[in-house]
């Protein structure tokens, strides 16, 4: 056994103090994700801060420019079900319902959504080499079993990829992540550079600084459009995205996000002026690196963008 302390946060602030305070430290919200790894000693916290009684972090709030502040602690439920995430941003919705049972989703929120570490099958084995586990121990996904793992995007040190659903539509929204840190200051980090590429350090997967806590997700003004999510999958529950496509479609107007395909959500806004599926697929996975198991997603993101722009889609 393993002792672990423990601590109620009451502010934002005094929870990136705590942080701060307490080697090893970890934040804890719903623990879907972070309680699964510590049984599995893939995480070791030696401290939790429980941040579900800070005042406000769980309000879904309208902003001055007509955008949605979302608290760090909303459970995905609620936000999927948000009367107006559901006509103003319903790629958002769908994202969420898409992902994971609905267990799972009253108990996950919004920051350990965009939080939650990789599926790959060799970070969770602790008796195989794992770079993002063990910094410089080695990637057992390459030339291992690599089905579901990126395609774009991946390094010689990772070719993990990034499992949330949550986080492809908060891509294509261009959300943005509001922190604090333990001396009060405050930032807001683009969806687009909050999470990392593998590069040669793939155990650093956000932008965040240590010790600096979420305190909520900003949606921009509604952009309206047709807004769709869909979900390659192995089987129709419960299961990851091999390659999962938001959409935002109408006269004048086309973004895309992926996921299942890279490190992060994937987006190449360069690619959202062209037209046809096979010329916007093949600017989006430009450079793609992907091993004998999982060619097929190449193929899959033409497939499944090609239904997308026919409207064949949710």
């Amino acid at each position: 056994m393993r002792a672990i302390t423990y601590e109620r946060a009451t502010t934002a602030r005094g929870a990136a103090q705590a942080a701060s305070a307490h080697k090893g430290a970890k934040f804890i919200a719903g623990g879907t994700n972070l309680l699964d790894l510590a049984k599995l000693d893939i995480e070791t916290p030696a401290h939790l801060i429980d941040v579900n009684r800070v005042p406000g972090l769980d309000r879904i709030e309208p902003t001055a420019d007509g955008g949605l502040r979302i608290g760090a602690t909303v459970r995905n439920a609620d936000l999927a079900a948000d009367r107006r995430v559901r006509r103003d941003y319903p790629v958002l919705s769908r994202a969420l319902l898409a992902g994971a049972s609905a267990q799972l989703r009253n108990k996950a929120t919004t920051a350990g959504n965009l939080l939650q570490r990789t599926r790959c099958v060799y970070f969770y084995d602790t008796s195989k080499p794992c770079n993002k586990r063990v910094p410089g121990s080695g990637c057992s996904a390459i030339g291992g079993f690599s089905r579901t793992l990126a395609v774009v995007g991946v390094s010689d040190a990772c070719i993990a990829h990034h499992p949330s659903d949550m986080a492809v539509a908060m891509r294509v929204l261009d959300a943005g992540v509001e922190t604090v840190m333990p001396d009060g200051a405050t930032r807001t980090i683009p969806i687009a550079d909050f999470h990392t590429l593998p590069g040669k350090t793939p155990w650093i997967e956000t932008t965040l600084r240590p010790n600096e806590f979420i305190t909520a997700v900003v949606l921009p003004k509604p952009i309206g459009g047709h807004q769709a999510y869909t979900k390659v999958r192995d089987r129709a529950s419960y299961a990851f995205a091999l390659v999962s496509v938001a959409s935002i479609t109408g006269p004048g107007r086309q973004r895309f996000a992926f996921g299942g395909l890279a490190h992060k959500p994937w987006r190449v806004e360069a690619a959202e002026g062209l037209k046809g599926a096979d010329a916007i697929a093949d600017r989006v996975l430009a450079g793609a690196r992907p091993t004998e198991q999982n060619r097929f997603k190449l193929a899959l993101v033409h497939r499944t963008l090609d239904a997308t722009l026919r409207g064949e889609t949710a």
